[in-house]
């Protein structure tokens, strides 16, 4: 499937599905451009990809809303069990966690239309102009919709699924933030397969990305 094609899916907003690579997580998450999240989109990922649903967004956008990495806030917290904080996870990168999120406007925080508004309202404070004040008043945590952030320099400098989402909306020209869900196998009881990943992929017309393809475009561009 083209790069091209994977673009055009997420200017629709519509899914596209992500393999990071063999040598990594070994997983394919399933990606839509957060400004475009629905309800839908959810649930989809509820049932077919089953993983943890989080909220990818670009390191600028990140820092000016003075956000931190877990990890860091762990550090710099009176947490007595410093040991229990990750460091480098078995696949070789720092996690991307930072705080977990709901909207003011939810309830539970869980629903698929909770989760929505959660998605779709981090989007648009990209485009305002206090970003910092308006993500502080419109947003609660501890939440149910966690955010990750992409490493600066992006691909140059970590190679997952938080930077590559985030990588494949800025090609498209959309906004930098995205819903990524990792899809499981629950006849495995692990990640799904690629194999299986290629057959859903066909059967719902949705993109395949390899991650080692977009390494290659990304190098060269």
């Amino acid at each position: 499937m083209s790069l091209e094609s994977a673009l055009q899916s997420l200017k629709r907003g519509e899914f596209v599905l992500l393999f990071d690579s063999a040598g990594r997580e070994n997983e394919i998450d399933m990606v839509v451009a957060a400004e475009f999240v629905t309800p839908e989109h959810i649930a989809r990922m509820r049932q077919h990809a089953g993983g943890l649903l989080c909220i990818a967004i670009e390191n600028n956008f990140a820092t000016s809303l003075d956000l931190q990495y877990m990890h860091e806030i762990l550090s710099e917290s009176s947490i007595a069990n410093k040991e229990m904080i990750m460091g480098l996870a078995p696949y070789g990168d720092h996690p991307t966690f930072s705080l977990s999120v709901n909207h003011y406007q939810t309830y539970t925080g869980i629903t698929d239309k909770d989760r929505s508004l959660t998605i779709t309202e981090m989007a648009k404070i990209y485009n305002v102009e206090n970003r910092q004040k308006k993500f502080a008043s419109s947003f609660k945590t501890p939440g149910h919709v966690p955010l990750l952030i992409a490493s600066k320099g992006l691909l140059a400098a970590r190679q997952g699924h938080t930077e590559m989402s985030v990588y494949l909306t800025q090609l498209a020209g959309l906004t930098p933030v995205t819903a990524i869900c990792e899809m499981m196998d629950a006849e495995t009881y692990s990640a799904l397969s690629v194999e299986k990943a290629e057959k859903f992929a066909k059967e719902n017309g949705i993109p395949l990305v390899d991650g080692k393809e977009l390494l290659e475009y990304a190098k060269v561009n």
